[in-house]
């Protein structure tokens, strides 16, 4: 790649990274902190918080996309992360659950995950684009990763509402960021129909949709009660999660890096995709049935940082190869839509269950949901090995 093609993947996989904070860094801990607003005893309530960042995310994804073709890219991204600011200082002043949801809506309004992936297409050559595009999707693991093992941490230091304060303020950050580091853009070219109907049936983006999906609803549902499993089984208060998170981090790295290389250039993305799928259902089994000590409760979750982490770098990238060349913006966006819908449907449902029928049950819906997708990769056509190896060896 060129100089301004490293430095613009780079600069758009750290603001997207920073956006994704608004909503990771929460998660481990915020189950624990809700107890201590009124309606915070309501795991109802508590889902329907942690997911309704995704649910504005979802309905404004596509519309963020479109504006950003009549109006610039940079212009769309800047709104957005102001509206994202706003909702994270919302949050933090929140002094009950209601206008935590409040802030969350706000935080999801601010949905720029199609606009910076258009913008990274539009900033690279197309036979790096697919690297580019991992380098964005795999940001989204390293912040799931640093956000389990720093949230407890910094909760500990400045409390949730400094949490919320943080992540506006890394959203104003990124704007400097973009500003400064993100090579000038190319100008608006005016409104264009996307072609939606083409992208939303096309049944092998239909396959990878569904997945981001389905991972994105585990990983919120689960979130939902594993503060609670290690509080309980585990005797970690919130505060020392991440004597469980951060060693299970590193060595899932330490795993899932030579998994992608593997999967990019010795031709065995197929057999990876897959196998990190069925490593997802046998986490959530493992933690319905021997998740009741401390160190089984680290395991699954290095199990699950592994698959999680191998699934968020080649999802985007096998979207990115998949696409029609004419339309892999309108395929990106139904992509972030489809993530942003899991998340709230994750937060929400996964609430709800375990409101209503325990923890188990959590894993249980997981476990069928992973199945589903497991099922439906079966049928799935993967790119070209030639596709790949170009793009794991282009420099």
């Amino acid at each position: 790649m060129s100089p301004e093609e490293r430095r613009a993947g780079a600069s758009l996989a750290a603001i997207f990274a920073l956006r994704m904070l608004g909503l990771f860094l929460i998660l481990p801990v915020f189950s624990v902190y809700a107890k201590t607003l009124p309606g915070g005893d309501n795991l109802a309530l508590v889902g329907l918080a942690l997911g309704a960042y995704g649910l504005t995310q979802a309905f404004f994804q596509i519309p963020y996309g479109i504006a950003s073709d009549i109006w610039g890219r940079k212009l769309v991204i800047v709104v957005g992360l102001l509206i994202f600011a706003l909702g994270s200082f919302v949050a933090a002043w929140a002094p009950s659950m209601n206008w935590i949801i409040v802030g969350r809506v706000l935080q999801g309004a601010g949905a720029i995950s199609a606009a910076v992936t258009a913008l990274a297409a539009d900033l690279t050559r197309e036979e790096h684009r697919t690297k580019v595009m991992a380098m964005i999707g795999s940001s989204i693991g390293l912040v799931f990763a640093v956000s389990l093992v720093g949230a407890p941490l910094l909760y500990g230091w400045i409390g949730m509402g400094g949490l919320f304060s943080l992540t506006g303020l890394l959203a104003l950050a990124a704007i400097g960021l973009l500003i400064k580091a993100v090579p000038a853009a190319p100008p608006a070219h005016g409104h264009a129909k996307l072609p939606l109907r083409q992208v939303a049936f096309d049944p092998d983006l239909l396959r990878l949709n569904l997945g981001i999906g389905i991972l994105h609803m585990v990983q919120m549902a689960m979130f939902v009660v594993l503060p609670h499993a290690l509080v309980n089984h585990g005797g970690l208060a919130a505060a020392a999660h991440w004597k469980v998170y951060l060693p299970a981090v590193l060595v899932s790295f330490a795993i899932m890096v030579p998994a992608i290389i593997a999967a990019e250039r010795k031709d065995k993305m197929r057999p990876i995709f897959r196998a990190a799928i069925a490593l997802l259902v046998v986490v959530q089994l493992g933690l319905l049935f021997f998740g009741q000590s401390l160190y089984a409760l680290a395991l699954w979750l290095l199990l699950f940082f592994v698959a999680f982490n191998i699934l968020e770098a080649t999802l985007p990238s096998l979207v990115s190869r998949t696409a029609p060349p004419a339309a892999k913006g309108a395929a990106l966006g139904v992509y972030n839509t489809t993530q942003a819908v899991g998340l709230f449907i994750g937060g929400a449902v996964g609430g709800y269950i375990a409101q209503h029928f325990g923890d188990n049950a959590v894993f249980a819906a997981c476990a069928g949901l992973l199945l589903l997708w497991l099922a439906v990769a079966s049928s799935m056509n993967f790119p070209q090995r030639r596709v790949a190896v170009a793009a794991a060896h282009t420099v």
